[in-house]
């Protein structure tokens, strides 16, 4: 049986979003409660620590809060395998 080290995989690709925007995590936290995902800036830094699973709606308010498409939330996938490049992700800490 396969461990599952983290319960996301957006986080870091959050992170560096949200970074790249020069946002602070409290930003993005109020961002995304403009947009209707009630959230703190603790729940902000769980999502980019991969410490929470994210539901589909909390994927569709991170995509629209930040301005970007649900993919870009995701890494991206190399050359490879998907089962693969599942076991990579869940093994890697960004």
């Amino acid at each position: 049986m396969r461990i599952m080290r983290f319960k996301n995989n957006i986080g870091p690709q959050v992170r560096r979003i949200r970074e790249a925007r020069r946002w602070t995590q409290s930003k993005l936290a109020v961002k995304l409660q403009l947009v209707g995902y009630d959230i703190s800036r603790t729940g902000v830094s769980k999502i980019e620590g991969r410490f929470v699973c994210i539901t589909d709606k909390q994927l569709l308010f991170l995509a629209e809060a930040l301005r970007v498409s649900v993919l870009d939330l995701f890494p991206a996938r190399q050359n490879c395998r998907f089962s693969d490049f599942m076991a990579k992700l869940e093994m890697t800490r960004f």
